[in-house]
């Protein structure tokens, strides 16, 4: 309530005729850190609020993590450190009841009209995304043409970058002096709290270094595993045995899945269980090339004949995006198969190529490495023949795009093959390969060791 008076963030008033206060309550929370203890105590309002009557729009823009991700690989790849800040205190005409335990003793019956939309209220993050939207522009920034929650601003050859999260915002630049002056614009116009260098956001552990970022969910991992009692658990090098069969139990009951299914299910829990000290690793000295990966697994699904589409989509040698999806339609031949799995990361490069481009960054043929001689074929030949004539003519923008340039098909052996390990389970050997090819790495990773011996290194010389 001080912060509020402070800022000048609601007044009180006799309610006008027809008001319609909403209705307060105390929220209070513990925010935890990345090892689970608790940072800070919060308090704020809560409100009941009903569509049509206390607000009409709430949709307010949320960067996709994918787009977290290729900031991640870029700012590494230039040497930024990435910071965070977020906003205490969050324009329309609101009107609420006053806080309970905070009622005025001369006006018990006035209400609080709000200057400035409190977080809680409904069209919250739709009002602040506006209000910071129009700071940034104004302050000279560049909006995202693909990503609207991504602001850029260029400034005698250096550069900030600014990722909006809600009312959480991570940002980092190439000189010092232009990061510096963004906060202090940013804490005279907002009444933000600085947290520093980014280390914890939206459940992901971050680790910047001279040598690249270092990105895990240790956290997160070992909350799910406490919330299923699988914490003392047997650790599995592998999620999935390659000797399992899902097939169909016609008998069974939803709520009662059969044994191998509940099986498949501890055997993923107990992977889990080896992962929290594995993570990806965002090399400062990867290129900023991009590149695309497809793989299927033709009728994998024992049950309804389907096949699954794998594809991963590297930044240099960054993993940013990928996807294991099981595929719409029945495919009648492995070549239909890997086609539409092409088709699938042609799609997700274009977006990737559009996003890139409001960093600075061209492309010109983007490698798409496939390992279906026919399914290049199929896009790099117009005759359609028997095994092609019934693909779904959707999939087609993939031999589109390759007469326009924009991805280039290239033949890869299957044991070179990435996206392999987002299609079926794999022996152990094959399926560590893979995993450290696509930037999976250990948190005791030597290059992580070096970057934190030399910053201990470091405060011990301040020390003395």
């Amino acid at each position: 309530m001080e912060n509020f008076k402070r800022n000048h963030v609601l007044d009180l008033v006799e309610p006008p005729p027809n008001c319609r206060p909403i209705g307060t309550k105390w929220v209070f929370k513990n925010k935890q850190g990345k090892d689970g203890m608790v940072l800070r105590n919060k308090a704020r309002l809560g409100f009941c609020q009903k569509e049509g009557i206390d607000y009409e729009e709430t949709f307010a823009l949320v960067a996709h993590l994918e787009a977290i991700r290729i900031l991640f690989a870029f700012v590494a790849s230039k040497g930024f450190k990435l910071q965070q800040m977020d906003v205490k205190k969050a324009e329309e005409e609101v009107y609420v009841r006053q806080s309970p335990g905070f009622e005025s003793a001369r006006f018990p019956d006035w209400v609080y009209k709000l200057r400035k939309v409190l977080y809680g209220l409904k069209q919250a993050p739709r009002a602040w995304y506006a209000r910071l939207k129009s700071f940034l522009l104004k302050s000279g920034f560049v909006m995202g043409s693909v990503d609207n929650t991504l602001f850029l601003l260029s400034r005698g050859g250096d550069t900030l970058i600014v990722q909006i999260y809600v009312d959480d915002i991570i940002f980092g630049g190439s000189s010092h002096a232009l990061v510096s002056s963004f906060t202090e614009q940013m804490s005279r116009e907002f009444d933000m709290s600085l947290m520093g260098e980014l280390q914890f956001f939206l459940g992901l552990h971050i680790k910047q270094g001279l040598e690249g970022t270092f990105v895990r969910q240790a956290k997160y991992t070992r909350d799910i595993l406490k919330k299923f009692d699988m914490g003392d658990s047997k650790p599995m090098t592998t999620p999935m045995s390659t000797n399992t069969a899902l097939d169909a139990d016609v008998d069974g009951e939803a709520a009662s899945p059969r044994t191998s299914y509940r099986q498949a299910v501890k055997h993923i829990f107990r992977y889990l269980k080896f992962t929290p000290k594995l993570g990806l690793w965002y090399s400062s000295g990867s290129s900023l090339s991009l590149r695309g990966f497809s793989d299927a697994d033709h009728v994998g699904c024992r049950i309804d004949r389907k096949s699954t589409s794998g594809t991963c989509q590297l930044l240099g040698t960054s993993l940013v995006t990928w996807s294991s999806r099981k595929q719409a339609s029945v495919a009648l031949s492995t070549t239909e198969t890997e086609y539409v799995a092409a088709a699938s990361c042609c799609s997700q490069l274009l977006w990737m190529k559009a996003t890139l481009s409001d960093f600075g960054l061209r492309f010109g043929r983007i490698p798409l490495l496939v390992d279906s001689t026919s399914a290049i074929s199929v896009a790099k030949n117009l005759v359609l023949h028997s095994r092609t004539k019934h693909i779904d003519v959707r999939f087609h923008f993939l031999r589109d795009h390759y007469e326009k340039g924009d991805i280039d098909l290239i033949h890869v052996v299957s044991a070179n093959q990435l996206a392999d390990i987002f299609t079926k389970p794999l022996e152990f050997d094959a399926f560590t390969r893979l995993r450290g090819e696509i930037g999976v790495k250990g948190v005791d990773n030597a290059l992580i060791k070096r970057e934190i011996e030399s910053q201990w290194t470091g405060l011990i010389a301040l020390l003395v």
